[in-house]
């Protein structure tokens, strides 16, 4: 479904609170919801805009493990073994059953197909036998809305999407609206960050053993490029930044622990400093347009890393602007940043009947900005996706 533009401050969408099941399913975690709006919260005072009632999640660390990154066939079928098991405990947790709830809502893309496929599949056997509304959510406004949530960011506000397979700079104005500033060229940030991690023997998933390994070393050691820094545009690149660490790692050839950390200090600040730039550049750009006070909304997986975000938190200082990040355990993959994302369509669009969301298709790419320049590797395409 998509809805017009809209905001939970408009009284005909909030007369009471809704209560909506959110379910993800999109990459490596199977993950459930109940997420409640808060008909009193108004966006701009810091409150949050609704209540998570139940979250869980059922991580698949262990299953991807020795294979270095996520294995999409492994995923899905584990999807599969658990995803009944984790609805059901999420509305024990919530103490409700599938008639209490006003909504329900799945990813349906951008995400691997076949981790998709079963979400959506059992989203809507619950919908037609609960009899409630289904909602089709983008994995990416999901995360984007989930400082609405926990910290009832108004719009407009200039996002920042960071994870293993996304990586782009966003102006968001309303839901909706959302236009694309730059996006990576080559490699996803959390990407980067998995690959380097492989490289140095620090396991899997890559971010937070990087940033582990980090902390004990020195991050001027080694002299890596910082891509893409001074260009004109606000796109990312970090497949040279993760050639350089190999070449480094491959000339030392018999790596000491001391040396592990220092190559993972100085990897992380590089994509520290690139991604400062590319972040400063854009909101330099968005203030011009919205004027200062406004949020720096940084979402995603690699959202959790304390280094970034206290360069990004510089950033925002010194173009006027606010850094918002959600709680750690709300910047991977979850159910309820998926329910709150329902709550903010089912708001703009009023009260559906229980077959709308039974047409949705399960979508393996699906934009944020569907009209932003499609970006292929080594550069912008000529065409638009």
């Amino acid at each position: 479904m998509t809805a017009s533009a809209a905001s939970l401050s408009d009284p005909a969408a909030t007369r009471r609170p809704r209560i909506c099941l959110g379910i993800e399913t999109s990459c490596d975690e199977t993950a459930a919801a109940v997420v409640v709006s808060d008909p009193a919260a108004q966006p701009g005072q810091g409150r949050p805009l609704g209540t998570i009632r139940a979250h869980l999640v059922l991580s698949q660390i262990d299953e991807h493990q020795g294979f270095g990154g996520v294995v999409p066939e492994i995923a899905a079928r584990a999807h599969i073994d658990h995803l009944d098991r984790l609805v059901a405990a999420t509305l024990d947790e919530a103490k409700l059953r599938l008639g209490d709830l006003d909504a329900i809502a799945v990813t349906s893309g951008p995400g691997l197909i076949g981790g998709v496929m079963v979400g959506l599949m059992t989203a809507k056997g619950l919908a037609l036998g609960a009899g409630v509304p289904l909602l089709g959510i983008n994995h990416l406004e999901a995360h984007a809305l989930t400082a609405r949530l926990t910290h009832g960011v108004a719009f407009p506000f200039l996002l920042l999407l960071v994870s293993g397979g996304h990586c782009l700079i966003a102006e968001v104005t309303g839901l909706g609206q959302y236009r694309r500033l730059g996006a990576t060229i080559d490699d996803a940030v959390g990407e980067a960050f998995d690959k380097t991690a492989r490289l140095l023997g620090l396991g899997y998933p890559g971010g937070p053993a990087v940033e582990a390994a980090a902390r004990d070393g020195d991050p001027a050691r080694f002299a890596f490029p910082r891509p893409m820094i001074g260009r004109p545009d606000c796109d990312f690149s970090f497949s040279g930044l993760k050639t350089a660490v190999r070449q480094e790692a491959e000339r030392i050839r018999v790596l000491s622990r001391q040396d592990v950390a220092d190559l993972a200090a100085s990897f992380q600040a590089a994509v520290s400093d690139s991604v400062a730039d590319r972040v400063g550049r854009a909101a330099k750009a968005f203030v011009a347009s919205h004027g200062r006070g406004h949020a720096l909304v940084v979402a995603g997986g690699v959202a959790a890393n304390t280094a970034l975000r206290t360069r990004l938190g510089d950033v925002a200082t010194r173009r006027g602007l606010h850094l918002v990040a959600p709680p750690v355990r709300l910047c991977t993959d979850n159910g309820a940043m998926i329910a709150w994302a329902g709550l903010e369509h089912l708001a703009a669009g009023g009260d559906l009947s229980a077959d709308d969301g039974l047409a949705l298709i399960p979508r393996a790419r699906w934009p944020l900005d569907p009209h932003a320049e499609q970006i292929v590797a080594g550069g912008r395409g000529r065409h638009r996706g």
